[in-house]
């Protein structure tokens, strides 16, 4: 028997692969990549594993999931066995350093970073000893026992040439300014978000302004401060527009925030994201539609909003690039197969503001149907627990405008059913704290979780001695170690269709 081993680490693209890789797409004529952060966290979100095999990507193992369980007593042990079993381990980290010139340290590392052939912004203070990571633990986002020194972020002087405005998914106009480029830390900066209008305001902004501008987190360029002493006169005060700068129709700010809106869904703008958001898991679920055939879709003219989805035949799939009629008849397929949606679902497939997965269900649990909902004022819905006002009036705001309704009114003619909640079979889990972890034959997680929400349990994402139940499946990890630890019953699914 050989214990389960855990390696975590991070990966990264060196500046010498990210300025190869780069190359690579410009000859190719494709996008660039913005830096070398961006373009690993890409990598590795790519569904063609082939795809990722071809970046240049590296790795630093910095740990195990289980030390104390391999019994180690010290970190530094673990990183000496890693990098006797193959792993790559950093060169520049220090072990057993007194805490009085950990500062020191930090200092010294700040000044020579830019040597380095990877960008790094800070450093990690661990804990030596494995006895002392376990005593102090880790909340549901980081570990106790680990703190990051931040360096502070390299900063230059340019012009605000002007300011735009983009669109998001949610319809939030951005004011963005546009910069005489900048090297700021070995990245030329021309462009910075400026957030809203009150961050104008804050800071003073003006187009022509000389400015100090910064990469928060050497990643994404912001604006410190104006230089007022540059101020010449010539100076121009911004606003942002009245009507959405894509689609025309009027936007919207509510009195509680700072944000200004576009609330209509057939927006050019918006389109993209919104139908990415509305075909993910947790909304119809479809099967094959990934986000590049989203855009080729939207690109391409064959759909202008999710509604459109529906409307799609085999001979318009089959002129998108890698789409043969057996790829155009599955997708057709998994489409069909999404006809039949839960209330809540079909609510957070909306993508209304404010309405993830758990207010969507609220929303379900409190409406008898969707018109009941669709005619509802604001304090009707933050009267419900769990729904505040600033959500309330998000929803009410989308099902206010037309053409959002005109959209929903093509589903229902579709044929898409929206199956309103039932009452619960079973009471048996009331109360009752379930962690799902593993793979389950022609289930998924999200089954799983609802087999469990309606006979009356809740789920949790970590195991913890408040846990009652473990869910595991096939290739169950770490948290079926840990249920095992802690003595926590552990089932498969068969054991809740039982109820």
């Amino acid at each position: 028997f050989f214990p389960r081993l855990e390696v975590r680490g991070e990966v990264i693209i060196d500046k010498a692969g990210f300025e190869k890789l780069n190359q690579s797409r410009l000859s190719e004529k494709l996008s660039l990549f913005a830096n070398p952060r961006n373009a690993a966290a890409g990598s590795l979100r790519q569904l063609d594993s082939r795809e990722t095999a071809k970046r240049p990507l590296k790795m630093f193992a910095y740990g195990i999931s289980n030390p104390f369980d391999l019994g180690f007593s010290s970190h530094w042990d673990v990183l000496c066995a890693l990098k006797k079993l193959g792993f790559n381990i950093n060169s520049h980290i220090k072990p057993k350093i007194p805490l009085k010139k950990v500062l020191d340290l930090c200092k010294e590392f700040s000044e020579k970073r830019f040597s380095l052939n990877y960008e790094i912004d800070g450093m990690v203070i661990k804990a030596d000893s494995i006895k002392h990571q376990k005593k102090l633990g880790a909340t549901s986002r980081s570990p106790r026992w680990a703190n990051a020194y931040k360096f502070k972020p390299v900063q230059a002087t340019t012009k605000i040439l002007d300011i735009e405005v983009s669109v998001g998914r949610t319809g939030t106009l951005t004011p963005v300014a546009i910069l005489e480029p900048v090297d700021i830390g070995g990245v030329v900066v021309s462009r910075a978000t400026l957030h809203n209008e009150d961050e104008i305001a804050k800071k003073d902004i003006m187009i022509n302004d000389t400015v100090f501008v910064q990469r928060a987190g050497e990643v994404i360029p912001e604006i410190v401060k104006v230089v007022l002493s540059k101020r010449t006169g010539g100076e121009k005060l911004f606003k942002l527009p009245e009507l959405c700068p894509v689609c025309g129709s009027i936007v919207v700010r509510r009195a509680d925030e700072s944000a200004v809106r576009c609330v209509n869904a057939v927006c050019k703008a918006q389109v993209k994201e919104r139908i990415k958001h509305f075909v993910s898991k947790g909304g119809f679920d479809i099967d094959g539609f990934g986000e590049k055939l989203v855009d080729q879709l939207v690109t391409k003219g064959k759909i202008n909003n999710f509604a459109d989805i529906f409307e799609l035949k085999a001979l318009q799939l089959q002129e998108l690039d890698r789409m043969g009629g057996k790829s155009a008849e599955n997708l057709l397929k998994a489409i069909k197969k999404s006809y039949n949606i839960s209330f809540s679902r079909f609510l957070f497939a909306l993508g209304i503001r404010y309405v993830g997965e758990n207010t969507a269900k609220l929303l379900s649990n409190s409406f008898g149907s969707l018109k009941d909902l669709i005619e509802a004022g604001v304090q009707v819905i933050e009267s419900i627990e769990g729904i505040g006002h600033i959500a309330a009036g998000s929803i009410v705001d989308f099902f206010e405008n037309r053409e959002n309704i005109e959209i929903i009114n093509r589903l229902i003619k579709y044929g898409i059913n929206i199956k309103l909640p039932v009452e619960k079979r079973s009471t048996e889990f009331e109360g009752k704290v379930f962690v799902i972890t593993g793979k389950f034959e022609n289930l998924t997680r999200g089954d799983v979780k609802k087999m469990i929400e309606d006979r009356g349990g809740k789920t949790s994402g970590s195991v913890s001695k408040k846990t009652d139940y473990l869910v595991a499946g096939e290739s169950a990890g770490s948290k079926l170690d840990k249920a095992e630890n802690l003595g926590i019953k552990i089932v498969d699914h068969l054991f809740l269709k039982q109820f």
